[in-house]
């Protein structure tokens, strides 16, 4: 069973048309901030970034992100981002690709959708510096916010258009498709464990604990934890903590210490290191800089 803890629902505007283009994020934050939460979802993503930085995990691996780069997150794919430079703009497509399936079972169904939509083919997730791709991506997007007449056709043909490049160029290789297919099966196996530590984070957990959940032993568990996350159980427990403190550092209503001990630290100094580490500033730098905003 896929791991519905990290599952997002999503809605569309205009459900006979099911594509959603995120208005451009534009603003100022501060370097380390979580841009999103690890979820996934079955639509396809496109994180196209017109300014600035952010690492954007897809599966367990990192993804550098710049001006002009697109990142694809394949359907299924948990991914999670953030922020790496105050001056961050992109804008965030998805698209169900059910927009695009033949109601006839034509080649274009057959060979390219439908594998898709399966994850039987999968995209590199970064395109960097690709003309063709980006004047794709920028006709999309003017389409979307403006919404003239016509503009689902426009859309429509565009997408072709953008998956015809993705499948001639930037197909995943079979090594990374099979990497992809055994990291998925395995996150599926570790499903209760995810659901747990979100429920669970203010709490001590053990690895025994957790690998009782999973039903494997402590070796076997946390060398599977570290293969599907990159990170130990430790880093990916910090690392949960550390998001959820992010909502209650922009209000005043607790101070420093009464916020690590609400996400689950016992020691404020250690909660203030593994903020630094991870975000890359102090949290009460980081909370002054966000009230500031």
């Amino acid at each position: 069973m896929k791991d519905v803890a990290f599952r997002e629902p999503m809605p569309m505007p205009n459900p006979s048309f099911p594509v959603k283009l995120h208005p451009r994020h534009m603003r100022k934050m501060a370097v380390g901030v979580t841009l999103f939460v690890p979820h996934w979802h079955e639509h396809v993503e496109f994180l196209y970034f017109v300014k600035g930085n952010a690492v954007i995990e897809c599966g367990s691996q990192p993804v550098n992100c710049g001006s002009g780069d697109l990142c694809v997150v394949n359907s299924n794919e948990l991914h999670y981002g953030i922020c790496a430079s105050e001056d961050l703009s992109y804008y965030a497509l998805i698209v169900d690709l059910s927009v695009l399936q033949s109601h006839a079972w034509d080649a274009v169904e057959t060979k390219y959708i439908s594998p898709i939509t399966r994850n039987r083919i999968l995209f590199q997730n970064r395109i960097c510096g690709d003309e063709a791709v980006t004047q794709c991506m920028w006709a999309i997007v003017r389409e979307m916010e403006h919404q003239e007449l016509g503009y689902e056709l426009a859309v429509k043909s565009h997408l072709y258009g953008l998956m015809s490049l993705l499948v001639r160029k930037y197909v995943a290789t079979p090594k990374e498709l099979d990497a992809y297919r055994y990291r998925l099966k395995e996150q599926e196996r570790l499903a209760p464990v995810f659901a747990f530590i979100d429920e669970h984070y203010r709490e001590k957990l053990s690895v025994q604990q957790l690998a009782d959940i999973a039903g494997l032993s402590r070796y076997h568990f946390s060398r599977l934890f570290k293969l599907v996350t990159d990170k130990s159980l430790v880093e990916y427990i910090n690392l949960i903590r550390i998001n959820k403190s992010e909502s209650l550092l922009r209000n005043k209503a607790l101070n420093i210490s009464e916020i690590a001990l609400a996400t689950g630290f016992s020691d404020i100094f250690y909660f203030s290191r593994t903020f630094k580490k991870l975000k890359k500033v102090s949290p009460t730098a980081w909370r002054q800089g966000e009230l500031n905003r």
